[in-house]
């Protein structure tokens, strides 16, 4: 009768174990995909405080270069477009992320052809709420680089915990599933031809 007990009382302590051992590395993937989502709501947050400035900086070049209507109407166009993708973080796909990225790079590039027309006028240049609002574009355009850097490396983190053995065994019973991450932009490998 001893030596049944202790076999029980052996399994129930590796039971417990087990138990003990995959609830652990459960919680630690809950974790980690807590910080992915948060990570990418940071990239949200700054890519809508770009969002917010457009139809200030639109108004502002407006009054100065009225004949500039189809610049104007580039950027108002690609703000709309980057506006109607969303995202949830817990089922994004590389293909979404891809979408979403190429909305907000249309509106990157419209914006830099709005700078660029700002150039042809000094009293636009001059004005002091063009200039807040371009000190401003900039400053959330490197938050925006800031917050992308951090979702992928959370990403990567909880794509390295998740993929890793024995945790794939429990990441795979979960449902827990591989983020994706920002790729470098079309074109961003070959370097920018400069000619003087």
């Amino acid at each position: 009768m001893k030596k049944r007990t202790w076999t029980i009382i052996l399994v129930v302590a590796a039971v417990a174990l087990v138990f003990f051992w995959a609830m652990g590395k459960y919680n630690a993937m809950v974790v980690a995909e807590e910080n992915v989502e948060t990570a990418w709501s940071q990239v949200e947050n700054q890519y809508q405080r770009r969002l917010d400035l457009v139809p200030n900086l639109v108004a502002t070049v407006k009054g100065y270069a009225s004949h500039e209507s189809a610049t104007l109407e580039a950027v108002v166009s690609a703000r709309a477009r980057a506006t109607q993708i969303t995202i949830d973080p817990s089922n994004a796909t590389p293909e979404q992320l891809a979408q979403w990225q190429q909305a907000q790079g249309e509106l990157g590039a419209a914006l830099g052809r709005l700078m660029a027309v700002s150039e042809s006028y000094p009293e636009l240049k001059a004005n002091e709420n063009f200039l807040s609002l371009q000190s401003q574009l900039e400053g959330t355009e490197n938050r925006c680089t800031v917050a992308r850097n951090e979702f992928n490396e959370q990403a990567k983190e909880f794509n390295t915990l998740i993929r890793r053995f024995p945790n794939n065994i429990i990441s795979g019973m979960f449902g827990f599933e591989k983020k994706p991450y920002f790729e470098a932009e079309a074109g961003a490998e070959k370097a920018p031809k400069v000619e003087f």
